[in-house]
């Protein structure tokens, strides 16, 4: 299964909700906040997304984390790239695994590279920008609507019977 690791999907979670307000400057406090990821993987992660040159630092007060670009100037690849390494699907195409003593007569390296490469245009083609959350996306109810909905809907129950008489 190729997956992404919690700390990738919590960045673009993180940059996304910076990306409604890309000029703004941003604490690793209010981040957490915002986005509802864990403070200390906020904090690591601003740290790690600066060091790559896709979030910006300012120090002193009413310092924080700016994004670094614009949105559509970053893409997920990028991201990706920046917490995780090099996009390789086996360890023989990044080359930094040269323990496989199939590699002189490999067929599939060609194959693999074909496959890496189609995921690494993917990834590439999807920016920030495109990631943002849609201002009319559906956002499941919480806990005190669902209950007062239900509370409503018992005492409307108990309210009885409408008596509707037609006008004939």
């Amino acid at each position: 299964m190729i997956r992404l690791n919690k700390m990738t999907d919590y960045a673009v979670v993180m940059l996304s909700h910076m990306a409604g307000d890309s000029a703004s400057v941003t604490t690793a406090v209010q981040m957490a906040e915002d986005s509802g990821v864990p403070l200390p993987s906020v904090s690591k992660l601003m740290k790690q997304l600066s060091k790559a040159g896709i979030l910006g630092s300012h120090r002193g007060a009413g310092g924080g984390y700016s994004l670094d670009r614009s949105p559509g100037d970053i893409s997920v690849a990028e991201i990706v790239t920046a917490l995780e390494g090099p996009i390789a699907l086996t360890a023989c195409i990044d080359g930094a695994d040269t323990s496989c003593g199939s590699m002189p007569q490999c067929a599939m390296s060609g194959n693999w590279n074909q496959v890496n490469q189609a995921i690494q245009a993917a990834l590439d083609s999807v920016s920030l920008a495109d990631m943002m959350p849609r201002p009319f996306a559906f956002v499941p109810p919480s806990e005190k609507l669902k209950s007062d909905i239900r509370n409503e809907l018992q005492h409307s129950d108990n309210v009885g019977e409408t008596h509707i008489e037609s006008a004939s």
